[in-house]
């Protein structure tokens, strides 16, 4: 299993058909995940558009996800905590000194998936909504308040994905104090292919 830092990022490619196994090590803590068509990277992960057509935002597994482009990015096929977010942005230095009123701010997920994708040729501007793995956000049904509360995954939770094209995908262990119920910790991943007999 790979493991990304707390509060760091990395962006590897993902071929189409296979499996990535997306590991809480701890427990309680978000990734942010962002996904982009290695072959034309203005085709990326659409929130908007995934939400509309599974007319939830409580996405888990069984639901496909779609790009700006209406085309299938990836499936979720398995998943032990069955709460994730797809409405907030990924945290960030203005996240930082907005949210929290920090001086000398952390660059955030924001700053991480730049720097991870840069070497792919996406600049900061195409970074869009991120699929927030683990992140447990509640919404007010009455009022549309949201909150941030601590994340349902335990230790050794998972999901795991299937790409549906080539993809290049930029992930994170989250950077904001609140949406990890305030301790940063390692995510764990591992790439699975398709002749691969046990998950």
């Amino acid at each position: 299993m790979n493991v990304i830092s707390p509060r760091s990022g990395t962006a590897f490619i993902l071929r189409k058909g296979q499996k990535l196994k997306i590991t809480d090590p701890e427990g309680e803590q978000v990734s942010d995940f962002i996904c982009f068509n290695l072959n034309d990277t203005k085709e990326y992960l659409s929130s908007g558009r995934t939400i509309d057509y599974a007319e939830t935002i409580f996405l888990t597994k069984g639901h496909p996800f779609y790009s700006n482009r209406s085309n299938i990015m990836f499936n979720i096929l398995e998943d032990t905590v069955g709460r994730h977010d797809f409405l907030l942005t990924p945290c960030s230095a203005d996240t930082f000194r907005i949210i929290y009123g920090d001086k000398n701010p952390h660059r955030g997920c924001f700053g991480n998936l730049c720097e991870a994708l840069k070497p792919y040729g996406i600049e900061p501007d195409a970074i869009p909504i991120c699929f927030n793995v683990f992140m447990n956000v509640a919404v007010n049904g009455e009022s549309g308040k949201i909150d941030v509360l601590p994340p349902k995954s335990k230790a050794g939770d998972f999901i795991i994905i299937e790409a549906e094209m080539d993809l290049i995908v930029g992930m994170t262990a989250c950077s904001a104090e609140m949406s990890n119920n305030y301790s940063f910790k390692p995510i764990g991943y591992s790439v699975i292919e398709n002749h691969d007999p046990a998950i």
